[in-house]
């Protein structure tokens, strides 16, 4: 399974693979339920995941109790929640396993000391944070600018997986749509081949 993070690896560090290797075995890796809230709304995150199998949904409940999908992340995905501009610190989002996962599980308070230990890791890491940020930044100026039935072309386009992958309704809620609305756009679309 560490192969998928060395691979992953090797487009942010000019390192020998016998290099990336050793660096993969001390990485910790983690299995977790399908379920597992990794993550509660209101919490303190301490944690940062790298995704080597399986889907995690980042949500919010507001205060009238409705729940919305930001995101789902999946495999040679990171996910981390950043609140450090904040007070308080406390995560906006809640974060759940879709699937049974396998996940490389970071701890923020070591993170640190790890690039203390692996000075080349604080590089890599900062370059998969631009590369993540980038494009959640086009991700979202795409969304923001496009209708209803544009998001589920791109998601036909860019993330097709999760139409077989995630529930309906919280796929739905991610376009921004309502979930009939979701069907009805469906319907004019042949999926039939993602099955």
């Amino acid at each position: 399974m560490k192969e998928i993070l060395v691979n992953y690896m090797k487009q942010f560090a000019d390192l020998s693979e016998a290099d990336l290797i050793s660096l993969a075995e001390n990485v910790p890796v983690g299995s977790f339920k399908k379920g597992t809230v990794l993550l509660h709304q209101g919490e303190v995150p301490d944690k940062c995941f790298f995704i080597l199998k399986g889907c995690i949904r980042q949500y919010a409940i507001d205060v009238s109790g409705k729940e919305t999908t930001f995101n789902f992340f999946t495999e040679e995905q990171s996910v981390t929640i950043f609140n450090q501009h904040s007070k308080d610190k406390l995560s906006n989002y809640s974060l759940s396993c879709l699937e049974d996962c396998v996940l490389v599980v970071g701890d923020l308070a070591l993170e640190q000391d790890a690039y203390d230990q692996y000075p080349v890791l604080e590089m890599m890491t900062r370059k998969m944070m631009e590369a993540d940020m980038g494009r959640i930044q086009d991700e979202f100026s795409s969304f923001v600018a496009s209708t209803p039935e544009e998001r589920f072309k791109a998601l036909l386009e860019k993330r097709a997986e999760l139409i077989n992958r995630v529930p309906q309704y919280q796929l739905a809620s991610y376009l921004g749509i309502t979930p009939e609305s979701l069907s009805r756009i469906k319907k004019r679309f042949d999926i039939t081949h993602l099955k």
